[in-house]
């Protein structure tokens, strides 16, 4: 493997079997990277989406493999925080240290305000915020005791807005980036920088699915075609694309996450087509 922008350096990602996630591991292990890849590989009860598989995280670590680099994968849940620092203590061990932490693992679904089960509430804040309290809290240790490197949190427009229907994925997102805010400011003095990124749709399952189709296409008693919903998902971009694809958010972590980001923490970063501007509109 040729010397790239994060060559020698390790990477846990959560949320790895599949999506963004996967995006990533490729992303980071054809830049050199080893990859500590971690996945739930099962179903949510509040979440209509089929869930990520065993096959799916066995396949992102092939596919790693195919590009030259070596990864361990572990199949753990984000909410059990003793579970989750097992995973990534196994990978650490193997590889001798991390250097980037990707907290991708998250989950979807919808419901008014008014009317969302306290269930559904819990198990998104549980999974999309707590899950990555749990991933940072267990992995800055080691990046401490590396010298520095580099948390990356997934969060989402929906972390910089409101959005209707998701009042509870927006409260998750939104709080993703004041721990970011918070963990930049306490690990600044070791080096560690801590930085969100901001997808608008991305072309994974999360909203390729009858439900997330569904809603933007009120109008049909049926749900959409993917044709049918990128007509109207386009309207939400500047840029007049649907979503945007799981490598553009990779290639974004992976700026953060190399030397080139090397001064830039505490920021949110959109890759959102221009969607924050156009719904501030």
């Amino acid at each position: 493997m040729t010397a790239g922008r994060v060559s020698g350096k390790v990477a846990v990602i959560t949320g790895a079997a599949r999506g963004i996630g996967r995006a990533q591991a490729l992303r980071f292990a054809q830049e050199g990277a080893d990859i500590i890849g971690i996945d739930l590989c099962g179903p949510v009860d509040t979440v209509a989406v089929p869930p990520s598989t065993r096959g799916d995280l066995a396949e992102t670590a092939a596919r790693v493999r195919a590009a030259g680099g070596r990864v361990v994968t572990a199949v753990a849940d984000v909410r059990d925080r003793e579970q989750l620092r097992a995973a990534i203590d196994i990978g650490t061990r193997e590889f001798g240290g991390l250097d980037i932490v990707c907290a991708t693992a998250g989950i979807t679904s919808r419901g008014l305000a008014v009317s969302l089960s306290e269930k559904t509430w819990r198990t998104m804040l549980d999974i999309n915020l707590t899950g990555v309290f749990h991933t940072c809290q267990v992995s800055a240790p080691h990046l401490i005791a590396r010298g520095g490197g580099a948390l990356i949190l997934v969060s989402s427009i929906a972390g910089l807005r409101g959005l209707v229907g998701v009042a509870h994925y927006t409260a998750a997102k939104h709080g993703v980036v004041g721990l970011m805010r918070s963990l930049a400011n306490e690990l600044a003095p070791h080096r560690v920088r801590v930085n969100t990124v901001h997808p608008t749709n991305v072309d994974t399952p999360l909203i390729q699915n009858d439900a997330v189709r569904g809603a933007f296409r009120p109008d049909l008693d049926r749900p959409p075609t993917r044709a049918e919903f990128a007509d109207a998902a386009r309207r939400m971009n500047m840029l007049g694309v649907p979503w945007v694809d799981p490598i553009d958010v990779a290639n974004a972590c992976l700026f953060l996450a190399s030397d080139e980001a090397r001064y830039i923490t505490a920021a949110t970063l959109p890759i959102d087509a221009g969607s924050l501007q156009r719904q501030g509109e």
